[in-house]
């Protein structure tokens, strides 16, 4: 069963890499052995598993993953490394910032502990990019992911078997405009207060990590196998985001209420799941 969580994935386009990274993701892109995109989601998760129930488990990994996520859209190859190294540093550093240290022993040994934290720290010296490509976010997905897309950017695919998905893929010249339109609004019709950190934060990761000629994905990830055909189906949370946005800088109040509703009491009513027997 994948983690009910979801990603924001920037695909970079495979030009803007070094030439010994765009060899190895040509190559990489071309073989038969890498996780295919069906598969690539549990194929991340079966290795971080690995790592969890080893003894002791491992924080993250001694060298950084070698795998990708692939896009190809007008026959030009775009790539999301999954920087699983950095993505493990960056979780623990969190883990350990918001969790007392009398019970950080119970969850990771004190020696492997500071063997993350210190690789951590000498990559961080090195002057290295400290932000990954890839966000997640655990039972819910955070207002602010809904804005970068439109609703036609929306792809929902539902079977028998494992295939569960639902998913937005966009330009990334496209996101930060309708992410900069968003923030326009709100601090026209509501005051800078309107504005929240987690959307300028989104913003500033953006400006920060995506190519202009890059992709922006929103994938529901493993949120599909805990939701309902009906739920999924009726998810419209991009396209109610965009309505209210639209209402907002209308003075339309009554309808900007009504979106927000919509799309708050659909997440709570997700977010309520973690705690379901």
């Amino acid at each position: 069963m994948l983690p009910y969580t979801a990603y924001l994935r920037v695909y970079q386009p495979i030009t803007t890499f070094s030439p010994r990274d765009r060899r190895h993701w040509e190559e990489y892109a071309s073989s038969e052995d890498r996780p295919k995109r069906i598969n690539a989601l549990a194929a991340e998760q079966a290795e971080n598993l690995g790592r969890t129930i080893s003894t002791p488990p491992i924080v993250a990994p001694a060298g950084e993953s070698e795998d990708a996520y692939l896009r190809r859209v007008d026959e030009r190859l775009y790539v999301c490394p999954w920087q699983t190294r950095l993505r493990c540093w960056r979780s623990f550093d969190e883990f350990t910032t918001d969790t007392p240290k009398a019970l950080i022993e119970a969850f990771v040994p004190r020696q492997e502990a500071s063997r993350a934290e210190a690789g951590y720290r000498q990559w961080r010296d090195t002057g290295a990019e400290a932000r990954p490509l890839i966000l997640s976010s655990t039972w819910t997905i955070p207002v602010p992911w809904f804005v970068p897309f439109e609703h036609q950017e929306r792809c929902l695919v539902l079977s028998a078997d494992t295939t569960r998905t639902l998913l937005y893929l966009t330009h990334t010249s496209q996101a930060r405009r309708r992410l900069e339109h968003t923030v326009t609004v709100l601090r026209d019709n509501i005051g800078e207060h309107a504005v929240s950190g987690s959307t300028e934060r989104l913003v500033d990761w953006l400006g920060s990590v995506a190519h202009p000629d890059s992709l922006l994905e929103l994938d529901y990830g493993g949120l599909p196998h805990l939701l309902s055909d009906d739920h999924l189906g009726s998810d419209h949370s991009v396209a109610e985001m965009s309505d209210a946005i639209e209402a907002l800088s209308k003075g339309d109040g009554g309808r900007v209420v009504e979106m927000r509703q919509r799309i708050t009491r659909r997440w709570k009513s997700v977010r309520a799941l973690e705690h379901a027997n």
